[in-house]
């Protein structure tokens, strides 16, 4: 049976060992819920993408959310611009996660310029954006595939443009990452979570997610041609971060 779009992330929660890590439709089903209760500060950095893209945005680009999930971002982006004149493109390789949110845009009152593609983000063409999101999305990517996906944002993008990428990251002193790490797991507790969903997702997501430190994001987007690349949010062991071209 299809859930509710509001139900609450209960997957990890029943009997049985997960697999690895899916975005398919149970996953859809509850993504919203998920990301609130899993990652600190989300609702901040959605809303912090669309200020930064109306401040960023350039007539007559367009605005990439790449890994677009439910679509956090590219609306926070829509609700700040015109996107008559600035477009968004919303591209995912999830199936379920394209559908719900062509669904979620049907039901908007207002009617934005958003083009979904069910798409792999690493064959997509970018071209003239002056604003690019990967909102959770670059420590998805297989690790020797994230600097030509890089290269590639570069090189679509228009001078000024911005690159948005938000992460999980891990630190280079053992006991400070440590930290953060206990910290949020007691976040995901007083969201609800409980010891047993932390574990079983933690185990679900250790080959599929791999975070990086802040240094190693900074080096490859340096490397990639970017400058004035620096955090602009961060709590625990999750980060934001701006790189401009």
């Amino acid at each position: 049976m299809k859930k509710d779009k509001n139900s609450r992330d209960e997957i990890f929660a029943g009997a049985g060992l997960p697999g690895e890590f899916v975005f398919d439709e149970n996953v859809a089903a509850v993504f919203d819920d998920m990301i609130n209760r899993s990652v600190p500060g989300y609702s901040t950095i959605i809303a912090m993408i669309g200020v930064l893209a109306e401040r960023y945005g350039q007539a007559g680009s367009r605005l990439y959310d790449l890994g677009c999930s439910l679509g956090g971002a590219t609306l926070a982006m829509a609700r700040k611009v015109d996107t008559a004149h600035l477009p968004i493109i919303a591209i995912d390789n999830s199936s379920a996660m394209l559908a719900r949110l062509e669904e979620k845009l049907a039901a908007q009152d207002d009617q934005y310029n958003i083009q979904c593609q069910c798409a792999d983000v690493s064959t997509v063409d970018i071209t003239e954006a002056s604003v690019v999101v990967l909102n959770f999305t670059l420590q998805f990517i297989p690790l020797q595939e994230r600097t030509r996906l890089l290269e590639k944002i570069y090189a679509g993008m228009r001078p000024g443009g911005i690159l948005i990428i938000s992460e999980k990251i891990l630190f280079p002193d053992a006991d400070v990452n440590a930290l953060f790490v206990d910290l949020y797991h007691q976040f995901k507790e007083t969201m609800g979570y409980s010891k047993l969903e932390i574990s079983r997702k933690r185990a679900a997501l250790e080959n599929v997610l791999l975070p990086e430190t802040i240094a190693t994001h900074r080096k490859r987007l340096t490397d990639c041609g970017f400058h004035s690349v620096d955090l602009w949010f961060q709590c625990f062991n999750f980060a934001s971060m701006v790189a401009f071209k």
